[in-house]
């Protein structure tokens, strides 16, 4: 049967808005990850058949096919082609199937999965300002789809809101996980549980050239009160910028291979990968498709939620991961263990092989097995991935 595998995941650390990252150009610091890749792998990057790459403010400098971009500014030859995509937060995520799906059938056996998103250079929504104030059409929504939904805009902030709502999740509970988060994070910084997946990269700092190896987002000193006293996004919600990911440049990849490029190029996988499953539903509430989408991934892949060692589902507002804690009956002891996005940043198209690279290594320091990645995405789109650790 044919077989997918994850040879190396690597990430960059984190930088917050106009943070550490912010001076390295997009296609550059995509670039550096594809060094990274196959420095730590020793492929032959003539082995390499494509570059798939996830990025969603495809605007400014992350516009004009930004993965081919990124081969053009890396170690890869020119002969090696790449595709930028766009499935909002799941954009890299959806690369890592693609990827697979390719080895998968066979035609191609290594493929780089990918993303990048520097979010204080390109900032979200910029590319729909940018029309707007150049007079491009009317937005990203046609009058059609708007009257469907009875919406006059889709948001993910109210979709946020409306999960916590129905899910019955108070302000405070939300609160109390996003410290969580960030206890988390500070616990797994200080005890190098990212240093396996973490590529430094230089960066200029006050006291001179450094590498950038720490997410900058992490708040060591993180207390109830202070996430508590941050504003909520509108008034009569409990949704806050605290409860919330944080804005982050960052990139991230994964290599993929199948079992004829592992014998021949000698290659030792870290994972296999056991399930890729995306679905669709209600655009409104947005954020809540992970819940259907890890039901049919889980009975697709024939296990349940039992035997999945740990979990990686994006913090994109604290009201998502309990939401999904609370369908599926999940343990929370095994989600986001090196916490999540609220502390860490969502840097949007990188996130998705950012994600798998701290599932992967988390499963391999802990000893665990099988191990599920899943995100919401705009649209009312989630993907889910299963991998088993080798």
């Amino acid at each position: 049967m044919a077989e997918a595998y994850i040879v190396d995941a690597i990430r960059t650390a984190g930088g917050r808005r106009n943070g550490k990252l912010s001076t390295w150009h997009p296609n550059d610091l995509a670039a550096e990850v594809l060094n990274g890749l196959l420095d730590r792998t020793g492929i032959d990057p003539a082995a390499v058949e494509d570059v798939i790459m996830g990025c969603v403010t495809q605007g400014g400098e992350q516009s004009t096919a930004l993965g081919r971009n990124a081969v053009l500014a890396s170690r890869l030859p020119q002969t090696v082609p790449a595709v930028t995509i766009d499935r909002q937060c799941g954009s890299s995520q959806q690369a890592i199937q693609f990827a697979a799906q390719a080895v998968l059938s066979g035609t191609q056996d290594v493929v780089i999965a990918s993303g990048v998103e520097i979010m204080s250079r390109v900032p979200m929504y910029s590319s729909v300002n940018l029309y707007a104030q150049a007079g491009m059409g009317t937005g990203p929504w046609s009058k059609r789809v708007l009257d469907r939904y009875s919406v006059p805009e889709f948001s993910q902030f109210k979709g946020a809101q409306m999960i916590a709502d129905k899910h019955g999740f108070s302000r405070a509970q939300m609160d109390e996980y996003a410290l969580e988060s960030h206890r988390r994070a500070a616990a797994a910084v200080e005890a190098g549980a990212f240093d396996a997946e973490i590529l430094p990269v230089p960066v200029d700092t006050p006291d001179g050239p450094a590498l950038h190896r720490i997410d900058e987002g992490v708040r060591f000193d993180a207390s109830i009160e202070a996430i508590g006293s941050v504003k909520t996004l509108e008034e009569g919600g409990s949704i806050t910028a605290a409860n919330a990911s944080q804005i982050c440049d960052g990139a991230s990849g994964v290599l993929i291979v199948n079992e004829k490029a592992l014998k021949a190029h000698g290659l030792t996988p870290l994972a296999r990968i056991h399930n890729l499953t995306v679905t669709a539903g209600d655009p409104v509430i947005m954020l809540e498709e992970p819940l259907e989408a890890t039901r049919r991934a889980l009975s697709r892949a024939g296990l349940t939620i039992g035997d999945i060692d740990l979990y990686e589902v994006n913090e994109a507002f604290a009201s998502v991961p309990l939401a999904w804690l609370k369908a599926v009956g999940a343990d929370p002891a095994k989600l986001n263990v090196n916490g999540g996005a609220i502390a860490l940043g969502h840097p949007l198209g990188a996130s998705g092989t950012k994600l798998m690279a701290t599932l992967i290594h988390a499963l391999r320091a802990r000893g665990g097995r099988y191990g599920l990645q899943t995100m919401c995405e705009g649209g009312g789109v989630a993907n889910v991935t299963i991998v088993e650790r080798l």
